[in-house]
């Protein structure tokens, strides 16, 4: 369905945020590589916290398959982005741009991660924004009957549950 005031058969591009370490396990760079591509292919816009680590592998995935990024930097410094951003916002907020990356995507993907995509994760489920993880954290607390956190076991499974819950799954929308 187009926007009011866009053109007829417009159909806005969804936005999917890809969150995770900038320093993570070597073995999940290419899994968030895998990710970013997918998600280009699939016609999505890839939205990171646009430093190294998971957010530059997703980011150089979608640029490989021709999809546009996205990158909200902590700092007000653009050279801190990585190479594989089109769309540079230094934002100067430090970590507290971890929640406008967790309302950025209309889904969120967690590939691994740290003390900062935990944050970006909890930011994201306490606005109904749902979260897709890929060996990353485990949500339990007291009176919680289930993880929130949609659990993928491969690249091609998180960006597919992503589409879905973004309702634009292989059916499209």
């Amino acid at each position: 369905m187009a926007a009011p005031g866009s053109p007829a058969g417009h159909r806005r591009a969804i936005q999917i945020a890809v969150v995770g370490g900038g320093e993570p396990e070597a073995a999940l760079l290419p899994v968030a590589e895998e990710v970013g591509r997918r998600l280009a292919e699939a016609g999505a816009i890839v939205v990171s916290g646009g430093l190294g680590g998971a957010m530059e592998a997703s980011c150089r995935g979608a640029r490989s398959a021709g999809g546009p990024t996205v990158g909200l930097l902590p700092s007000s410094d653009p050279s801190a982005a990585n190479p594989f951003l089109d769309v540079v916002l230094p934002t100067g907020l430090g970590e507290a741009r971890d929640a406008l990356v967790a309302r950025a995507g209309e889904v969120v993907i967690a590939i691994g991660g740290g003390y900062g995509t935990l944050a970006e994760v909890a930011l994201a489920l306490k606005a109904g924004t749902p979260v897709v993880g890929l060996d990353t954290w485990e949500i339990d607390r007291r009176g919680l009957t289930a993880d929130p956190v949609e659990r993928a076991d491969s690249a091609a499974e998180a960006v597919s549950r992503a589409l879905e819950l973004a309702g634009r799954g292989s059916a499209g929308r």
